[in-house]
């Protein structure tokens, strides 16, 4: 199904993705053809792929020749409970499908929403391919330079945005705005969380015990060297820019130190 939207720049189209979300583009024919860059746009806990459909037409309409824009909702709904770790592989999944469904796109960017950010960044990991690594399929020519980051799915990394995203999780004082900073509350979300919010509540709150492990937020801020976690600090680098937008005030479910824009400038 295809719907359109008349815009004063260009008109939009919509079409649903047989991997359930959905991709925006303009409905100029030589515009989408000549459009390169994959912009990737994550949803956050209980969301769907309706959640970013404005924003992927705002950057179709200003950048109708450049952008193909895929609204994610392989995690849409109840699945967003399932934990960062199995939406990550669903996310990293996904996108492989629209690359393959579109060859001519060369540079990728992902723009993601709360916990949507955690799971793109999982996602990043698994679809990073470190500088010089062969390939069966060929790099764009600006990819092939000796700077030189790597590659997303052999795409050229462009920008990583996160909104409200709670990148160190939200156990600690003032993590969870509305529990007020009562220490009491605090620890005791931290043991029930997994009613609600199940496993990906034990990530977001650091009380996931994977066989011993560290907690999986822990192990995504490092390469280290075990997989999937083998380039998980290197593929954040590798986007040319990363931008972690964050409210001071009247975001009740996540802390401001956990999503500000510090902690992408690595």
């Amino acid at each position: 199904m295809e719907n359109e939207e008349a815009g004063e720049k260009c008109t939009v189209c919509s079409t649903g993705a047989g991997n359930g979300g959905e991709d925006v583009y303009s409905c100029n024919e030589s515009d989408a053809s000549s459009a390169d860059h994959l912009v990737v746009m994550v949803h956050g806990i209980l969301g769907s792929s309706s959640d970013w459909k404005f924003g992927a037409e705002q950057f179709v309409k200003m950048h109708p020749d450049k952008v193909f824009v895929h609204c994610s909702e392989r995690n849409m709904a109840k699945l967003t409970l399932d934990g960062v770790d199995v939406m990550g592989d669903r996310l990293a999944e996904e996108v492989l499908e629209v690359i393959k469904r579109k060859p001519s796109l060369r540079k990728i960017s992902f723009v993601a929403h709360s916990v949507g950010g955690l799971v793109a960044r999982y996602a990043i990991g698994k679809l990073y391919r470190p500088p010089n690594k062969e390939s069966g399929e060929e790099l764009s020519a600006s990819v092939c330079k000796e700077e030189s980051k790597g590659t997303m799915a052999d795409l050229e990394p462009m920008n990583f945005i996160t909104v409200a995203t709670p990148h160190l999780g939200s156990k600690g004082n003032k993590q969870v705005p509305f529990l007020f900073g009562v220490t009491a509350l605090e620890r005791a979300a931290g043991h029930v969380i997994h009613w609600i919010f199940r496993r990906t509540g034990q990530h977001l709150f650091l009380t996931d015990d994977d066989e011993g492990k560290p907690p999986l937020l822990r192990r995504m801020v490092e390469d280290t060297g075990e997989y999937p976690f083998m380039y998980a600090l290197s593929a954040l680098r590798s986007f040319q820019r990363r931008v972690a937008y964050s409210n001071v005030n009247y975001d009740h479910i996540v802390g401001w130190r956990t999503s500000k824009e510090k902690f992408l400038k690595i």
